[in-house]
């Protein structure tokens, strides 16, 4: 038997996704997972993704990956226009949030893709706290040394009033929204107002060659920016969230005293100092970003140079603190503007809607003489206004109609004449003039691992997603963080958009209360809404009828018995994964990743040979068929332990004393559990099934993949696999099936297991699951007859014996598919849902041909290969048409049953993470190379 060669190889594989774990750099942290398509040039194929697009310009934020978003709105404002005709070259600095929140949105609701699964084992959310900055506003005195040594060494920060900061900041805005604004400033200009507003010149000459240029101020501000101790870093989850509360929110009016404060006499001088700050280290970060631009935009006209010593010396020196004020710079000159206005007189100002409140003027001025300062100031006011207000309310509507929020057009109509009430020009009343009450100001903790106007918690243990609750208030700093679309990129957007949409409406606030935990989940209206950061979104995004949007879900499925409002799930991290983290994690393990998932698996590849592949299936079943079943959810229900309530933010922190009128609302935590009822539609039996969400196990998505269209897989009758597929079957028009998925090397050990066989295995560990492959009457894959051997991967076929889903024409699109969609989703009852997904199977039914298996009337049935041969011009057609099906597939998102509720339940309480592999979407050779990268052994196989 011929060896392969590297082009049969290469056409064999065409289609195939491959995956790779490598590092961006030097200074870069932890690798890039990513997927590809090496050998596949045509963009269908090089274009599919295992996660969905963000689907609005309001939205964009999310991620500091460079992407493109796919925005349904045709309508642009004046300033979304202005933005959108600038398009010059910009600097990315190669530091981005962990998990990518592009990946993070997997095409299965309540999944992930590939990258954001290798990445969460070293998210942001478990990096260590600052040392220093562990509250909001008073700082030790270590730090207040440190901002000290700055402000007076030679090579340091000079002295800038406020006024001086907001005119530069002003002028950096104008300057940031020029075509070509290296065109027009030499660098000399730059230098000097540089050097003698904002820096100290350099004691020495940096460039003998042009001390003047543009590398010579990158490197003065990257050397202050880098400075411990002085600046936040928002690499950090939580600052990233506390910007907003630093720039709008109020400070507690009560003096904690925790050991390492500064001590005021007034605490307002504390939060107004560390704006300050806040406000310097944003212009510098500005006045970084504009030069990095000019100088990249030059490199990209051919008019500046830049030397590869310089960039390798940039990598070095810039931290992470400064890297990710470069984000925060970017988010500010993009989205907000500062205009110096005139204060009002009291006799001018007069009520009005919520969004003018947070948009029309959002008062940055500052003064540490009075807490009655805005009535005694006389000078200019310098505000900040969004420059995106009505791309970001029309993000909010699209948020709250994807997740079929209750009364949807009473709201969105409500918004509506709140955006004309900002036309009018209705006064701001700022949030330092109407501090908010003793009892709100108590409950403006965001964290629950800190609060940041209490004393440091004891060491917190690390966790790849941190539990959030929130105080939410009408007009409060996290609704105005949305609508000023200064947001930084990660998950805050997600609670961001959740607590603006309620905060901003009553009877939701009236029904639900004030506090919130956006990390949890509540019920409203008869519908439940689950962050995906909790086990119990997560498993019913499964359902048919539910939603998912920017981090939420939303389902018709409520807890038993539970009225109106929040709930905290108790959960377990998983063993595995709570030891495998940081270093730990499985993304360091770069060669790993990409040697278990290669397409020749563990063969030399210069002796390849056909006969070492097979085509993998999950059903073949010759002794017995599995039973027909139908599948009933009949109850979700939290189990409330007699010492579940807690106050938010989370016992663990220090107490501080609450009076019983300000004590926080309670939100209890519940252990989760899901009740079904199985009936077997053969013998009519019924049995009840019940699972705990005790752990908090995450899905990912398979990876999309297209049929060949190089290749025919010829039948070879000597090979030994022939007797795991099943070569009887006819279609319906009389015509042999044959399977297009690609092969799978036989290292790739795999058992099958039926989701009935499953069931009646409950008490089964993995590890014996897997065990009993030597010994099973049928094995899929061919491996060492060993008695001592055992499969790397277990598949749940659950596919057989339950009703196919429609074909991808009789499946509406969804609006991330199609640029003018409706936003208008029928929402299935519960009898349909549970009535619909089982049918009876018969020998003159099929199921609809997925472009997985697509009829091919020229080809034999496939098992071994025994040749490779290129595929004539009617095969090649039917492939091209497989690739058509299997690119619509990858975006359209109506899927579900209360079948995908069980298999999530029952992982979630045995403890296993695994890949959703969907037949039309993509073959199962390719979600088992998948999970061998991921390092997981359970692949849930769906219609």
């Amino acid at each position: 038997m011929a060896t392969l060669s590297d082009s049969d190889i290469e056409k064999l594989f065409s289609g195939a996704p491959q995956y790779f774990d490598r590092a961006e750099g030097h200074y870069t942290g932890a690798p890039h997972p990513s997927v590809a398509f090496p050998w596949d040039e045509e963009l269908g194929i090089r274009d599919l993704t295992d996660h969905t697009q963000i689907e609005d310009r309001a939205w964009t934020c999310v991620s500091a990956w460079p992407h493109i978003t796919r925005d349904i709105q045709p309508d642009r404002s004046t300033a979304q226009r202005a933005s959108e005709k600038k398009r010059c070259a910009h600097f990315y600095p190669r530091c981005r949030e962990r998990p990518s929140m592009l990946s993070i949105g997997g095409l299965e609701k309540g999944s992930m893709g590939f990258q954001a699964a290798l990445e969460l084992n070293v998210a942001d959310a478990l990096k260590e706290d600052q040392w220093g900055f562990e509250s909001l506003a008073s700082r030790p005195h270590a730090v207040v040394e440190a901002r000290q040594r700055m402000l007076v060494s030679k090579d340091g920060l000079r002295h800038m009033d406020e006024t001086l900061i907001f005119e530069q900041l002003i002028k950096n805005g104008k300057r940031y929204s020029e075509q070509h604004p290296r065109e027009r400033r030499l660098s000399s200009e730059l230098y000097n107002e540089l050097f003698l507003q904002i820096l100290h010149p350099p004691t020495k000459v940096l460039d003998h060659r042009d001390p003047y240029s543009l590398s010579v101020q990158i490197a003065a501000l990257v050397k202050v920016l880098a400075a411990p101790n002085i600046w936040i870093d928002f690499s950090l989850v939580e600052w990233r969230i506390r910007l907003g509360q630093l720039l709008w929110g109020t400070p507690d009016e009560d003096q904690v005293d925790d050991g390492a404060s500064i001590k005021t006499d007034d605490p307002l001088s504390d939060v107004t100092e560390e704006r300050y700050w806040l406000l310097l280290q944003i212009l510098l970060a500005c006045e970084l970003l504009v030069r990095l631009d000019a100088i990249t935009e030059g490199d990209e006209l051919g008019i500046e140079s830049i030397n590869p010593a310089e960039i390798l010396k940039f990598e070095k020196d810039a931290n992470t603190t400064v890297k990710w004020s470069l984000h925060l710079a970017r988010a500010w000159l993009e989205n907000i503007e500062i205009v110096k206005t005139d204060p009002p007189s009291p006799e001018q100002e007069k009520p009005a809607g919520w969004l003018a409140t947070l948009t029309k003027r959002m008062s940055i001025a500052r003064d540490y003489g009075s807490h009655h300062h805005h009535k005694d100031h006389h000078g200019p006011v310098y505000a900040i206004r969004g420059r995106h207000v009505e791309r970001q309310v029309y993000g909010l509507k699209h948020f709250a109609t994807r997740l079929r929020w209750p009364d949807i057009d009473v709201y969105a109509s409500k918004i509506s004449e709140n955006c004309r009430s900002v036309t009018e020009g209705t006064q701001l009343n700022t949030p330092l003039a109407s501090p908010l009450s003793r009892a709100e100001s108590h409950h403006s903790s965001y964290f629950t691992g800190h609060d940041l106007h209490r004393p440091a918690a004891p060491m917190r243990e690390p966790s790849r997603r941190r539990m959030i609750s929130a105080a939410l208030h009408s007009a409060g700093w996290l609704s105005k963080s949305y609508v000023s679309g200064l947001m930084l990129p990660g998950d805050g957007i997600c609670h961001f958009l959740m607590a603006t949409l309620l905060e901003n409406d009553p009877e939701a606030m009236a029904r639900l209360g004030t506090m919130a935990n956006l990390c949890g989940g509540f019920v409203y209206s008869g519908k439940s809404f689950w962050s995906t950061s909790c086990i119990v979104g997560r498993v019913l995004a499964a359902g048919k009828g539910s939603a998912e949007c920017m981090g939420w879900i939303s389902s018709d499925i409520t807890p038993q018995g539970l009225g109106d409002g929040w709930v905290n799930v108790e959960v377990e991290e998983h063993a595995e994964d709570a030891l495998g983290i940081n270093k730990k994690a499985r993304i360091w393990a770069k060669i790993a990743v990409e040697r278990d998932s290669n397409v020749l698996g563990d063969a030399d590849p210069s002796s390849v040979l056909p006969a070492d592949f097979i085509i993998p299936f999950e059903n073949v079943y010759r002794d017995k068929t599995p039973p027909t079943l139908l599948i009933e959810l009949d109850a979700l229900k939290l189990w409330a332990p007699v010492d579940s309530a807690h106050t938010t933010p989370a016992e663990d922190n220090a107490a501080t004393p609450f009076s019983e009128l300000s004590r926080p609302a309670q939100i209890r935590t519940y252990p989760a559990e899901v009740s079904f009822t199985v009936t077997d539609l053969d013998t009519y039996q019924t049995k009840q099934h019940t699972f705990s969400l005790a752990k908090d196990v995450n899905f990912v998505t398979a990876h999309p993949c297209v049929p060949s269209s190089h290749v025919k897989i010829l039948r070879s009758p000597s090979s030994p696999t022939i007797q795991q597929v099943d070569l009887s079957g006819r279609g319906a028009a009389g015509k042999a099936v044959s399977v297009v998925g690609h092969p799978l090397h036989k290292s790739y050990t795999y058992t099958a297991l039926h989701l009935s066989d499953l069931m009646a295995k409950q008490d089964f560990s993995l590890d014996a699951l897997l065990d009993d492959y030597s010994s099973a009457a049928h094995r899929p894959s061919l491996t060492p007859t060993s008695a001592k051997s055992a499969a790397k991967f277990l598949v749940i076929d659950c596919i057989t014996g339950f009703q196919s889903l429609p074909q991808e024409h009789e499946i509406p699109l969804s609006p991330v598919a199609s640029r003018h969609g409706s936003y208008s989703f029928p929402t299935p009852s519960r009898s349909n849902t549970n009535n619909s997904n089982i049918n009876d199977i018969n020998d003159n039914d099929h199921s609809p041909v997925s472009p997985i298996t697509a009829a091919a009337t020229e080809c034999a049935s496939p098992t071994t290969i025994e040749g490779v041969k290129e595929g004539g011009a009617t095969g090649g057609g039917n492939m091209e048409s497989a690739s058509k099906k299997m690119h619509s597939e990858t975006r359209r998102r109506q899927f579900g049953s209360d079948m995908e509720i069980l298999v999530r339940a029952f992982c979630a309480e045995k403890g296993w993470n695994a890949l959703i592999s969907r037949r039309r979407r993509g073959c199962l050779a390719c979600a088992i190379r998948e999970a061998g990268a991921l390092g997981w052994k359970v692949i849930i196989r769906v219609d």
